[in-house]
């Protein structure tokens, strides 16, 4: 703690966004530093009434939609990861003042840490790999993206104990050190609205591993174009340690039904073995687990009985439940058009698929050529990212499906019961945000689920 204390001591610091993250840094400034002056920088005007900021004298209120127009008279801003750094630009001079609880957290605690990113699968993959290292040892810690505040955890750090943590983007882009042990799962088209180009989100990615050293370690998908296009852009110093569902010279891979180390050959895991975590998308999730737990020396006859036995994550490809002989999946993390084609291909019985819903302006013509070209009979069209998917698609292929345009929830699964036939599975795997109708991609799940189990 006390480096920290010297992080913040004599600092102008503005804390922009109090939600979560923000309350989260403001409780551990003020435990270590109980008088010093903050300014607390948020769009929410009723935070001039929030009961602990009345009580504190040492503050300065910056609220309403201008919120920021004074982030530079401070020369420490911990910026929240709901904030694009560019609503920065034009106010503060020097976007090097703008740090983050990421970027402190890894100055202080980087040689002890995992990080996963990646545009989907990170929140699966950082469960997985915790659960690994956990059954190896008691002193591991998980924080981070899934809803856990780094400086919520700092109490419980020892000099050996092992942080396993999700990032977002947000969280990294303004981060200046790596984690020991980094991982990229892929890169896809997403966060649209928070960059000024979509190179802007690579490189935010790329900063898991642009601060490594030659002592550390980068797992990365060697199947991802834009990955490899980045590591030559970038030019990461760590240990390069790739995997893929192709061949590899160096790295693991599959190969005559086992995941196997290369150059030697070493089988690690059957990849017929049963497993909750469907699909191929999930089996490259579980190379860089192994790699992972190879890094510590789990042996992988237990890495791959933690493998076995992990159920995966709500609202991620989930099995809600069979009913009138349909099976239905929910699938509401799936906010681009390739989640929804990884599920899709994943559960392979697909008859009913559930997609759309704000739209963000990502590229589906991919998706509406896969729709085209799929099985999948009974297609509902959610929103306005589902009337865009419905109007790239050839129009006779699409006449020739069952098909609903409906933001009505209840009316939506009302007709899949109606449509989908016993013995096939309906999907909820929308490709889209859930912005239009929904707080969040869990309450659209959850939503879906409880129509499901009430009909």
């Amino acid at each position: 703690m006390q480096k920290l204390k010297e992080i913040f001591e004599n600092r102008r610091i503005l804390i922009a966004g109090f939600g979560r993250e923000g309350r989260s840094s403001y409780r551990i400034i003020r435990r270590l530093l109980p008088t010093q002056h903050l300014g607390i920088a948020d769009k929410n005007s009723a935070l001039a009434d929030d009961d602990t900021l009345k009580n504190d004298s040492n503050i300065t209120l910056h609220l309403s939609n201008d919120y920021l127009q004074n982030a530079a008279q401070y020369d420490l801003i911990l910026k929240s990861p709901g904030i694009p750094t560019f609503d920065f630009e034009g106010i503060v001079d020097d976007l090097g003042a703008i740090s983050s609880q990421t970027d402190i957290f890894l100055q202080l605690f980087g040689k002890q840490t995992v990080g996963i990113t990646g545009t989907k699968g990170k929140s699966t993959t950082t469960n997985l790999i915790y659960s690994i290292l956990k059954s190896a040892s008691d002193n591991v810690l998980m924080a981070g993206n899934m809803g856990i505040p780094l400086f919520d955890i700092l109490d419980q750090i020892g000099d050996s104990t092992t942080v396993v943590i999700e990032l977002s983007s947000h969280q990294l882009e303004n981060a200046h050190t790596s984690p020991h042990i980094a991982i990229l799962l892929n890169l896809f088209q997403e966060h649209l609205d928070h960059y000024h180009s979509f190179e802007d989100y690579q490189l935010a990615k790329m900063n898991i591993a642009k601060f490594q050293t030659e002592n550390d370690v980068f797992i990365y998908c060697h199947d991802n174009k834009l990955i490899l296009r980045n590591i030559e852009i970038v030019s990461p110093k760590g240990i390069l340690l790739p995997y893929s569902a192709g061949k590899l010279q160096n790295g693991c891979c599959p190969h005559d039904g086992w995941l196997t180390l290369q150059p030697s050959g070493t089988r690690i895991y059957n990849t017929a073995s049963e497993r909750h975590l469907q699909g191929a998308h999930n089996l490259l999730n579980i190379m860089a687990a192994f790699l992972t737990a190879h890094c510590f020396g789990i042996a992988d006859e237990q890495t791959a009985s933690v493998v076995n036995s992990f159920k995966g994550l709500e609202h991620r490809l989930e099995f809600v439940c069979q009913k009138n002989g349909i099976t239905f999946y929910n699938d509401s993390i799936s906010t681009i058009p390739e989640a929804c084609i990884s599920a899709v291909n994943a559960l392979k019985n697909v008859d009913t698929l559930i997609l759309g819903g704000f739209d963000r302006g990502i590229d589906y013509a991919g998706l509406a050529r896969f729709l085209e070209q799929s099985n999948i009979n009974n297609i509902v069209f959610v929103g306005k990212a589902g009337e865009r998917i419905a109007s790239l698609m050839d129009k006779d292929t699409l006449q020739s499906r069952n098909t609903l345009f409906s933001n009505d929830y209840p009316a939506i699964v009302d007709w899949c019961f109606a449509h989908t036939p016993a013995g096939k599975t309906c999907l909820l795997s929308p490709a889209a945000s859930s912005y239009d109708q929904f707080k969040n991609f869990e309450e659209r799940g959850k939503t879906f689920k409880k129509l499901i189990i009430e009909n």
